[in-house]
């Protein structure tokens, strides 16, 4: 039996406040996360508590834009081998320097270069349309209004490569901004975005990025409880690119759980609306050509960075594409009902940043291709969702390796007998190494949903910062043991206090 200390040698206690009833204060990284300060002493160490976080032209945020912008402008760096010859001479030189891009090849290969109009003109050759969705089309229509006609063809797909470069690095700055504000209260969060090495390395290899900043901007909008906007842009990305139509998955789950059905409905319709607005003129007077996109992505084989590529590859009787577009969506769709199931029965209710990646990650490991540039649907969403330097390092690590294999593998078929570069086998390590890096951060957010005091974001006493009319909304239906049992949200001053975040609801067994 323990003695109780006496009154004289108990110091006095001071009493806290619930997390909950607390304003939460900004996050600082070198405070909260291991990795980053021990990065900080690059620049000086940690933030002190004496220091003057507001009384500078340095915000979080501008900071946050320029390094975006520098470690775009080092991509742009890394591609210099080609743009000085390498996309022009030899079949594989491109690919020994790693710096591939889709763009200066398709500038004559999908009629720029002769003033066809995408969608409404065939195209000589096998591909008899532009085999991308609307919004983007437009996107490389602009590019080659800017791009000047005369001189020859080849200084001609420089300089669209380099039209393209800076509107996509105005789409970079707007990503790092839109990611720095979702959170309010951690906006270093975005510098995960800004210093990512797979980001800079793959930005300029295709349009990707102009889709993920209407992504990143919608988000914003949620979370500003701007359903009807964040439709827009939902729909207006969605017309850019096929995967941010999977965000509305998560957010009906979770607005299904806190009864927010009329700003979900006000989403969903405006995402429909602004959908149809880009993509209905195309439809009506083009039909075949805009159709082109959805029929090349279900005719399309089994192609790189796949796990079916592995299984086609070491098959002896490799299965058809149409059995894989069906096993693909099998699998798609019980991913989808894992992530359903996570958030009715979790025991807090996720927040919308960690289902959206779960979901976009399920997409991109189930998908027949995994093209290097995807990686960047995941970035913006992978900062908000575990903005956690160590977890994102290591699934970062292992995305540059696969940049580097595939471009070594594409070396190695294209060098003949030489056969410089990276073998069948080699490739198929580099492909293991980007699905178990995925599947690694996708374990850590899956934790951190199942066990929220794990979760770096809400240890402050915060519930969804990203998640709008979601924060702080009590659950009104959950299914199983959810909301029954307390979980305890960090520890303050030694003490672990349990954050109210709403009061459980209806349950359904």
């Amino acid at each position: 039996m323990c003695a109780m200390p006496s009154a004289e040698k108990t110091p006095p206690t001071r009493a806290h406040p619930p997390l909950n009833e607390r304003v939460p204060q900004p996050a600082l990284p070198t405070k909260q996360d291991e990795v980053a300060a021990s990065g900080s002493e690059l620049l000086g160490g940690p933030v002190g508590r004496r220091a003057l976080l507001t009384a500078t032209w340095w915000t979080p945020v501008r900071v946050i834009a320029l390094v975006a912008l520098g470690m775009f402008a080092l991509g742009m760096v890394q591609k210099a081998p080609c743009y000085n010859g390498a996309w022009f001479v030899g079949a594989s030189s491109q690919y020994t320097h790693a710096c591939y891009s889709d763009i200066p090849h398709l500038y004559q290969g999908r009629g720029f270069a002769d003033g066809l109009t995408p969608y409404f003109d065939k195209l000589p050759g096998d591909m008899e349309y532009l085999e991308y969705p609307v919004l983007t089309g437009l996107f490389m229509e602009v590019a080659a209004w800017l791009t000047p006609g005369s001189g020859s063809l080849q200084h001609q797909e420089k300089f669209y490569w380099m039209v393209n470069a800076g509107m996509l690095m105005a789409c970079t700055a707007v990503i790092a901004v839109c990611v720095a504000r979702t959170h309010r209260r951690r906006p270093w969060d975005a510098l995960l975005v800004a210093l990512a090495p797979a980001f800079a390395l793959t930005a300029t290899i295709n349009w990707d990025l102009f889709a993920v900043a209407l992504t990143a901007a919608a988000m914003l909008m949620w979370s500003r409880g701007r359903a009807v906007t964040f439709g827009i842009l939902l729909g207006l990305a969605t017309a850019a690119k096929l995967y941010p139509a999977l965000l509305l998955g998560p957010l009906l789950v979770l607005c299904w759980r806190a009864g927010k059905w009329r700003e979900f409905g006000s989403a969903l319709i405006a995402t429909t609306a602004a959908w149809l607005a880009v993509n209905l003129p195309v439809i009506l007077r083009a039909p075949d050509g805009w159709a082109k996109f959805y029929s090349f992505s279900r005719e399309r084989g089994v192609d790189f960075g796949s796990f079916w590529l592995i299984l086609a590859q070491r098959m002896d009787d490799p299965p058809t594409t149409d059995t894989v577009n069906k096993l693909a969506m099998a699998l798609m769709l019980l991913a989808c009902l894992g992530v359903a199931a996570l958030g009715f029965t979790a025991p807090r209710r996720p927040r919308f940043a960690q289902l959206a990646f779960l979901l976009v990650a399920a997409f991109i490991l189930t998908n027949k291709v995994y093209s290097p540039q995807y990686v960047l649907w995941l970035v913006p969403l992978a900062a908000l969702a575990r903005p956690r330097w160590r977890d994102f390092l290591i699934w970062q690590a292992c995305e540059v390796a696969y940049f580097l294999g595939i471009w070594m593998y594409l070396a190695y078929t294209t060098s003949g007998d030489a056969h410089k570069g990276l073998p069948t086998e080699g490739y198929q390590v580099a492909i293991a190494i980007h699905l178990l890096g995925t599947l690694y951060l996708c374990a850590v957010v899956v934790r951190d949903i199942l066990m929220p005091e794990r979760d770096v974001v809400r240890r402050n006493g915060e519930d969804d910062p990203s998640g709008g009319v979601l924060d702080g909304a009590p659950d009104v239906f959950v299914l199983g043991a959810a909301g029954q049992s307390p979980r305890y949200d960090g520890a303050r001053d030694g003490e672990e206090t349990y954050v109210k975040w709403g009061t459980p609801g209806k349950r359904s067994l």
